[in-house]
């Protein structure tokens, strides 16, 4: 009798496990959680916990997921130094010009509208504390006192960086017998990382529904009406960089846009709902690797990516400073302007990973640049929101550029991933498989490449 009651509710959840996905999900999620925030802001507002929760389960486990896959991706290739250098090199090459671009088109088009002509100077000061930053503060968060104090920081994904590559390079000089073993576990580990991932996210439409209907509730919609025009200037300027910049990036590297773009929708909506691009981090890795980026050109190109590829956070450095310059009426010749702008660039590295630590930046540069901190009050209600915009462009930027970087080392989609699609090979590294054949040896490590797919061949 019981189970003739329940027999309904078990077809339905069947169905909706079949015919649906996980962003399907999200974005019902979302929906609601704006919905629910609007309505009920008070009791929207008391179940921020929820959200919250997602983003700790997100941040303990970035640190080992970052650490094991970099040094997998990097030791595992070899003794090939050369190549790990030539690919940092490409990457920060990358990284600096288009966020260049970046400060461009938020320069222009804060110079064009002026979000900031029309508004009157607040009287509330911010009371957040100006955290100097200098280069000597820069080097003390790349470099950490303690490896597993970078690991227990969420916030020092460069700092996990630094310690997983100089723990590769040990690797590559080590003997065979303990390259074998650390490879071993870091392999083994990455792939449990990844596992965990996936647990993580079943929980992502209620954290990240319940993060956006906090955010409605505490600051409500109406907010957007104070300062719609600089928020406005913000989101269109963003789409502006999508298509002018980010878009002609991908035809010029041929990419499969439509894949792509089914690629880019689970992080970029995760960013977006949390403000935190550190909640998508894993599942942008994954799927850049069934996208068809080699594994260790993800496990670097997207966590450094998190330090120096801010497309999204520079854009709106660029005019968030200007408008408060606009609304205190201070003028700002091109020179100023473009001091301004290599200063956010230098300061705003590594605050990716905390949600809206680019106001803490925004602060110091407007020190820096003697414009008063008081308008700062009209963009408080409505940072959030634009939060959540500049973080999801930083996480599609960063998925862009894994892409970009793998067709530039003309390893995009290479004959191991066609051999995974087609279950030819198991959907992992094939790395350990190299470091424990009989035939290893280091001139065949230094022609890892041509050599390992030859024995696959051979295999199967």
């Amino acid at each position: 009798m019981v189970g003739k009651v329940f027999a309904p509710l078990g077809v339905a959840l069947t169905f909706l496990r079949r015919k649906t996905n996980l962003t399907m999900w999200i974005v019902f999620a979302m929906v609601t959680g704006i919905i629910l925030g609007h309505f009920a802001p008070d009791f929207s507002v008391q179940i921020k916990p929820l959200g919250d929760l997602f983003i700790r389960m997100i941040q303990c486990i970035v640190g080992p997921l970052i650490f094991s896959t970099l040094v997998v991706g990097i030791a595992g290739h070899g003794d090939d130094l050369a190549r790990v250098g030539r690919l940092a090199v490409k990457s920060i090459v990358y990284f600096e010009v288009v966020t260049t671009f970046a400060l461009i088109i938020g320069l222009l088009s804060v110079n064009i509208i002026k979000p900031g002509h029309g508004f009157t100077m607040g009287n509330e000061t911010p009371n957040i504390t100006k955290t100097p930053i200098t280069w000597v503060t820069e080097l003390n968060h790349i470099v950490p006192t303690s490896f597993f104090g970078a690991m227990a920081d969420h916030a020092a994904v460069l700092a996990i960086v630094f310690c997983a590559i100089m723990f590769s390079v040990a690797i590559m000089l080590a003997d065979r017998e303990s390259k074998k073993i650390m490879l071993a576990f870091n392999d083994s580990l990455s792939k449990i990382m990844f596992k965990v991932v996936h647990l993580v996210m079943n929980y992502a439409p209620i954290g990240i529904g319940a993060a956006l209907a906090a955010t409605v509730g505490q600051y409500g919609l109406h907010s957007l009406s104070a300062s719609g025009k600089l928020v406005g200037t913000l989101y269109g300027t963003l789409i502006v960089f999508v298509i002018v910049i980010l878009f002609p990036i991908a035809l010029l590297a041929r990419l499969p846009l439509k894949e792509f773009a089914r690629t880019v929708g689970e992080p970029f909506l995760m960013a977006f709902a949390t403000a935190s691009s550190e909640s998508a981090l894993p599942k942008a890795m994954e799927s850049m690797i069934a996208f068809g980026c080699p594994p260790e050109i993800v496990a670097f190109v997207i966590p450094t990516g998190y330090s120096f590829n801010l497309d999204g956070s520079t854009l709106y450095l660029a005019l968030a400073a200007m408008f408060c310059a606009q609304v205190a009426q201070v003028e700002k010749s091109l020179g100023e302007q473009i001091i301004m702008m290599l200063t956010l660039m230098l300061t705003s590295k590594g605050v990716a990973a905390v949600p809206r630590a680019s106001f803490i930046v925004l602060i110091g540069t407007l020190g820096n640049a003697n414009v008063p901190t008081e308008p700062l009050a009209l963009i408080m209600g409505v940072d959030a929101f634009m939060d959540m915009a500049r973080t999801a462009i930083n996480v599609l930027g960063n998925m862009t550029a894994c892409a970009v970087v793998s067709k530039w080392e003309g390893e995009f989609r290479n004959e191991e991933w066609h051999m995974r699609q087609n279950g030819e090979l198991p959907q992992h590294s094939a790395v350990m498989d190299e470091v424990q054949d009989s035939e290893y040896n280091n001139h065949a490590h230094h022609n890892h490449m041509a050599d390992d797919k030859e024995s696959i061949r051979s295999r199967h």
